[in-house]
């Protein structure tokens, strides 16, 4: 069996159902999270992630099947404005579902995955040796201390107590 996942620009039917099953089983995962960390009503936040896994799976259909060398998030990026803009007739749905979807809810489901895919292939991580190690934890710790950096100068700004 392929991986799950296997990037090629074929798209057969077993593909297709593993993209479904992947953006299926993220969804729940993240509606999950999305209830339970925020309150969102799990009802809301499942129509949302069902949302944004129809443009994905279109983005990179779209991406394999077209004859133009352009990539999936273009495409996912292009469609989700244009279904999203005010005065089109989906606008209102689309925004309001969506907006019950936190992106930190997003992106804790979706680092796991980075992992464990990142876990699986761990002897190749080792293989660049002691110094990418040491790069990859620097690289990474200082991208969540600027993140938390811009946080707090942007939460003092708008009054908001540290």
């Amino acid at each position: 069996m392929p991986d799950l996942i296997d990037g090629t620009e074929n798209v057969s039917v077993q593909g297709i159902f593993n993209w479904i099953l992947l953006l299926a089983i993220f969804s729940i995962i993240t509606a999950i999270g999305n209830y339970l960390g925020y309150r969102h009503p799990m009802y809301d936040s499942l129509v949302g992630m069902g949302i944004l896994s129809l443009l994905t799976f279109v983005g990179v259909w779209m991406e394999r099947k077209l004859p133009f060398n352009i990539s999936s998030i273009i495409y996912i990026s292009v469609i989700g404005i244009a279904i999203s803009f005010p005065g089109m007739p989906t606008a209102d749905f689309v925004s309001y579902y969506v907006s019950n979807v936190e992106l930190i809810s997003v992106v804790t489901v979706f680092l796991a995955y980075v992992g464990i895919g990142m876990g699986k292939s761990w002897n190749e991580f080792k293989a660049l040796g002691w110094r990418s190690i040491i790069i990859t934890v620097l690289v990474i710790s200082s991208t969540y201390l600027g993140a938390a950096v811009v946080a707090h100068i942007v939460l003092i700004m708008t009054g908001v107590p540290a």
